[in-house]
């Protein structure tokens, strides 16, 4: 049987390896495409992979398992679970990986898209810049079809002008640019805050006007500390938590 096969990813000593694993693992099994394997290769395969001991292989896929993203049958092998609920808390240390797998895992709808100036209120992250590629995108459960966000994307001009449009139907932006596009991305820095649903993210999400939402806002940067994008997402607050765990280390 042929194996399901993950992305490859560059660790960083900062943070715990099993946790990286895990959400890379995570991005590529919520990223994958319906005829992709749901059989994942062996602990040891997977650790040759990413370069690391069975033993974090193991607490890596233990994290997914508890999170029931798979499922491990003695003698048979681990499975990934075609039905698992996608919009489960993420645990956020800082990894570029964790902001993919957060992101990923739904069906997308392309909104809108084109080109703009710099809103005002984004002035201060792009500098010089003074037109950006624009995508507005709603995102819904699988399962369902029911909305759980949406979100609109600004990015630098000489990036949006690469961008596929059926990437990003398939994956989100930070995947795109990271493995797609190549960008070099150095960090994510996030925002969340509790809002109330405005007339068009009450419209979009199919809630009350009013109704508690998250806003998130995500700055990712490159190594020479250039904005590459800017994202904000509304978030149905029935649907998503965050939990962010500092490192006092």
């Amino acid at each position: 049987m042929t194996s399901f096969a993950p992305d490859s990813i560059v660790l960083n000593r900062k943070l715990p390896l099993w946790y990286q694993v895990s959400q890379s693992l995570r991005a590529s099994i919520l990223g994958r495409s319906p005829q992709d394997p749901l059989r994942l290769p062996t602990e040891e395969q997977l650790a040759g992979h990413y370069g690391v001991s069975v033993l974090t292989m193991r607490q890596a896929l233990k994290e997914l398992e508890d999170e029931g993203l798979i499922t491990r049958h003695r003698r048979r092998g681990t499975f990934i679970e075609p039905d698992a609920l996608r919009g489960a808390p993420v645990r956020l240390l800082g990894s570029v990986d964790a902001i993919v797998a957060q992101q990923s895992g739904m069906t997308t709808r392309l909104l809108d898209h084109g080109r703009a100036a710099v809103p005002a209120e984004l002035a201060e992250h792009f500098g010089e810049v003074e037109e950006v590629g624009t995508y507005h995108r709603l995102r819904c459960d699988e399962k369902t079809g029911e909305p759980t966000n949406h979100a609109r994307n600004w990015v630098r001009p000489e990036l949006a002008a690469r961008v596929d449009l059926d990437d990003l139907v398939r994956w989100p932006m930070t995947k795109v640019l990271r493995d797609v596009l190549g960008a070099d991305i150095s960090r994510i820095t996030d925002t969340v805050e509790a809002r109330l649903a405005d007339p068009e993210t009450a419209r979009l999400l199919e809630v009350p006007l009013l109704s508690p939402i998250l806003h998130y806002t995500g700055v990712t940067y490159d190594q020479r500390g250039r904005v590459l994008d800017v994202v904000v997402i509304h978030y149905r607050g029935d649907r998503f938590s965050f939990t962010v765990t500092l490192d006092a280390h």
